[in-house]
């Protein structure tokens, strides 16, 4: 078992956070080791709040990124991550123009602003605090960053839901590692192997509604009361081995279907529900061949143990 269970556990990646627990919301920032890191997403969430995915799609021509920013705020936290651009910039770091480099910050934001205080939301100071506090330090988890203002459960309203937060975890696979950030704030109930719920909605009188009558329950709730509680579960998933762009989108899919084993439901159309892949180690003609099947097997493991890990002491 690896001593450090978190994305810091990879050559060369710092992870920080930015906190407000008085207004309950915060910004976690992944910092990818110098030249950047091979990466792709895929988003399932039918309510998205992202900013430079699409050039991370397999067809598009950037190949690296310098940092993966996961934020509250909603819209406005993706302020957050201009602070990370220029602390990037002045590094040295992004794609070479013309011009001179551009940092390539992938971002993506859970929507919190009914947690705690609306008119507090992270912004290029708190993306620029959060790259100061950067480490290789195994990364805390619980109600931090990104993961200040998370709550799961919601079908029977917020003041009948559960904390989520921010977990952590990783694996070992042959000789290399994959490791796990998420961030739970989901529609749905998040549960373990056998399908108990670890964290989740409770009817008024505190009791567990069963899986049936929480659908039910959404078939009762009118769209617009739903969208008070707006939602996102975001993962940013790592990697040592040697992989193109079109391996960390199937990683990326692969942490989508993590992502569903432990969100019942999951990928609802108030879920913004998206997952970063990415690769610190360049491909070489020299290395053996990467065992993709075993990293995506991996892959959906390491996202439902972060899930879990984000709930353990709040059901």
């Amino acid at each position: 078992m690896l001593e450090n269970q978190s994305l810091t556990a990879l050559p060369g990646v710092r992870v920080g956070h930015w906190t407000n627990q008085l207004a309950c919301t915060g910004c976690t920032v992944i910092l990818l080791p110098k030249g950047g890191a091979t990466a792709s997403v895929e988003v399932r969430g039918g309510a998205p709040g992202t900013r430079e995915t699409a050039l991370l799609e397999p067809d598009k021509s950037v190949q690296q990124v310098h940092a993966i920013l996961l934020a509250g705020g909603s819209a406005f936290g993706l302020a957050a991550a201009t602070g990370v651009v220029e602390f990037l910039e002045g590094l040295g770091e992004g794609v070479q123009t013309p011009a001179g480099k551009v940092p390539i910050v992938p971002t993506a934001v859970i929507y919190d602003l009914a947690v705690g205080d609306a008119k507090v939301r992270p912004d290029a100071a708190s993306g620029l605090a959060a790259c100061h506090a950067a480490s290789n330090n195994p990364v805390a988890g619980g109600q931090v960053g990104a993961g200040t203002g998370g709550m799961v459960g919601k079908v029977f309203g917020l003041e009948c839901a559960q904390v989520g937060g921010l977990g952590n975890a990783a694996l070992r696979v042959g000789t290399f590692t994959v490791a796990a950030l998420v961030v739970a704030n989901a529609t749905g109930d998040i549960v373990n192997d056998a399908g108990e719920v670890l964290a989740g909605a409770k009817r008024p009188d505190g009791s567990r509604p069963t899986r049936l009558e929480a659908i039910e329950r959404m078939l009762q709730t009118d769209q617009i009361a739903f969208l008070e509680y707006t939602n996102t579960t975001l993962v940013a998933l790592g990697t040592d081995a040697p992989l193109s762009k079109l391996e960390c989108y199937r990683l990326a899919q692969a942490a989508q279907m993590g992502l569903a084993r432990g969100t019942r439901p999951s990928h609802t159309a108030f879920d913004g529900d998206t997952a970063f892949a990415f690769s610190v180690t360049p491909i070489s003609i020299d290395m053996p061949q990467t065992p993709m099947n075993a990293l995506i097997a991996a892959s959906q493991e390491v996202v439902m143990m972060a899930l879990q890990d984000a709930v353990s002491g709040h059901s």
